[in-house]
Parts: structure tokens; sequence; C-alpha cells
């Protein structure tokens, strides 16, 4: 019965996206395909988890899906997201250290730094720091597409000169329209009573989802959502890390970085094996950090790191064979999704022979 319900959803889904490829090309390319870059149109028509991530935030009701499509294309040709690079972006916003992405809260989300002390508002550079957040963010979804982002407003030290309700107003606009499903959490670090008026303002934009996701935290409280670890001094943490530039943050080590968190030890009494699946762990998946996995693959078809989120990133595993690679599994919500695409792997060899039609829809979500 349930696999049969989650059969007849995703056919469901497949409906609601070849609806919403339809009318965008009947209702918005017409007449109109200037607006925008004929590479996100193409990516579109052919990438289903775009446009399920569309529906998705929007409830699956295909006008307001098609509202935000429309919207973020515009947005993004009109910063020329596509071809976006550090060369691109002014050098001093980058020097300033406002903004930057930069190690990984407890569920092995990036985290989005907003240094707000660091920020001062100056309605001849907004264009600039527009273009160095949207650098930041395209970057991430290039690197890691299945890795939501929590982002951290730290507000410490921070003076009525250098609230700017229009820049707040845009990060929240990238989450909520721009990049659907991107967001985790927004963590408001020790926000200053002064500030609490102009934080009024701001929550009138968010949608309850999006209030759902804010998080009004002191010292003592952040440490519930992000190692001590991953944080600054400043925060109660032991990261010796310190913004300079350049280079880009963690650019040096990223070959080093697994998808869902850093990777640099191997527990090897954590063992995994099965095609990507977990059989046999000897911890639960939320004490479960860093282990060393035997990837076996049993389809048809070649497995690449990409697809199961380990070290070293340029490994790749051949129909019948293993390979041992490290794993951080401390991300929670990828690994779930991953477990997923594990078990229909293992499930489509099973099924094959007495269910062709839900096999084949395996196999096609494990190509």
């Amino acid at each position: 019965i349930i696999n049969l319900f989650i059969f007849l959803a995703q056919q469901d889904m497949e409906k609601k996206i070849e609806e919403t490829r339809q009318r965008f090309q009947n209702e918005y390319l017409k007449d109109s395909s200037d607006r925008y870059d004929s590479r996100d149109v193409d990516r579109l028509l052919r990438d289903d988890l775009l446009v399920d991530g569309y529906l998705t935030w929007r409830f699956f009701v295909v006008d307001d899906a098609l509202k935000m499509i429309d919207e973020s294309f515009q947005w993004r040709k009109e910063f020329r997201v596509n071809d976006l690079a550090e060369g691109l972006v002014p050098k001093w916003t980058f020097e300033t250290g406002a903004v930057y992405i930069h190690g990984y809260d407890k569920e092995g989300n990036r985290l989005f730094w907003f240094n707000v002390r660091k920020h001062f508002k100056d309605s001849k550079t907004v264009r600039d720091k527009k273009s160095y957040v949207a650098f930041w963010l395209e970057r991430h979804v290039v690197q890691h597409p299945d890795m939501p982002i929590t982002v951290v407003f730290d507000m410490s030290d921070t003076s009525l000169s250098n609230i700017d309700l229009e820049f707040v107003k845009y990060i929240i606009s990238c989450f909520k329209v721009y990049y659907p499903k991107l967001l985790s959490k927004m963590l408001m670090y020790e926000m200053p009573w002064i500030m609490n008026a102009a934080w009024k303002i701001v929550k009138t934009w968010l949608s309850p989802e999006a209030i759902n996701k804010l998080k009004f935290l002191s010292k003592s409280e952040i440490q519930s959502y992000i190692d001590t670890e991953q944080l600054p001094s400043h925060m109660g943490g032991t990261d010796s890390f310190k913004y300079t530039y350049p280079p880009l943050p963690d650019e040096d080590s990223h070959s080093s970085i697994a998808k869902n968190g850093p990777c640099d030890k191997v527990e090897e009494n954590g063992v995994l094996d099965g095609a990507v699946m977990p059989k046999k762990v000897s911890h639960s998946l939320s004490q479960l950090q860093k282990c060393l996995i035997t990837v076996a693959n049993i389809t048809k078809n070649q497995l690449t790191s990409a697809m199961y989120e380990v070290n070293p990133c340029n490994t790749s595993c051949e129909p019948g064979t293993s390979v041992d690679a490290a794993a951080s599994l401390h991300g929670g919500t990828v690994v779930v999704l991953k477990l997923i695409v594990a078990m229909a792997a293992e499930m489509e060899q099973n099924l094959r022979e007495y269910f062709p039609d839900i096999a084949q829809l395996i196999q096609k979500h494990i190509q």
C-alpha cells in the first residue's frame, strides 16, 4: 500500500511538473522570451528537480510556482547570475568581510554569515552588494546543489548605522523567491533592543513558514544549532578561522571537504555497506558523524561520489563493484535523501521481475 501511495504521488508530481512547463512556455515565454537567460529556460525544461523545487516551495500551486519562476528568472538575468564570477564582483565587497560562507551547523548545512556590524547602508553601492550576495549563493548551489544553507545574522556590536532594511529584504527575497528550498533556518544572534522595531517590519515580509525558520538566539542558545568548533570565539566557540581576502574561505581546502560536512578524520568503527544504504550501523545517524563506508553498486548504473556524498570527491563506482570512502554523515537532511535513493537502488533489483512498472519508475530516478 505504501509503495502504491508513493507511486501515485510521484505520478501526480510528474503531471504537475509537465503542467508547469507547458504553461510557462505558453503564458510566459510567448512574446517575452528576452526577459530571461536562455540557459535558465533550458534548465527548467529539462531539470525535474528545479521545477519540483518551485512547486514544493509554493505548496504545489502551479499559478504561484509560475509567478515565482518568472520573478526569479528575471532577477537571474538582471544580475547575470549564470556568468557571475569572482572577477566580475568588485573586490572591495569581498574585502569587507560582511558576507561569506564558512562552516556547518549541526545538521550539516552550510553557514552563510552576515556580519551586520561590517555593513553600512549606501545607495551608491547597493547593487554591488547585491551582486556579491548573488555570487556567494550561486557558488554554493553549483558546488553543493543538495545542501541547504543556514543564515547567521551576527548582530553583536551593531548600532543604528548598520541597519539597512532594503538589503535585509533583498537577502530574504533570495531565499523566498530566487533560491527555493535553499534556506534551512535564519539565526539572529544577539539582536540589540534598538533593532526590535526594525525586525517587526522585517517579519511582515516573511511567510509563516519562513517565520518558523527564524530563531533569535543568545550566546548560550546558539550552541544548540552550531557546534562550538564551528563558532567564532565571541560566540563561545573554538573556531580559529578569521576572514581575510584573498582567497575565498575554504577555497584552498575545498577538495578535503565533503558535501555534507568536513571529513578530516575517519572512525573505522562505523562501517556501512550495501548500495550506499547503511545496513550495519553501530550508531544512530544523529550520532555517527564521520566513518569509513563501503559503497557497493548493485545497480546497472555507475555511481559517482556526488551521489553518495563522500571524500574523495572524484571517485566513481562501476556496476557490480565497490569502493571504500570516508563519509561525513551529520548532514541529516541530505543523508535521508541519499538513503531514499539508495533504497530505491536496492529495490530496483528485487522488484524488476514482479513489478515492472514500479521498477521502471525507480530506475528513472536513480539514473
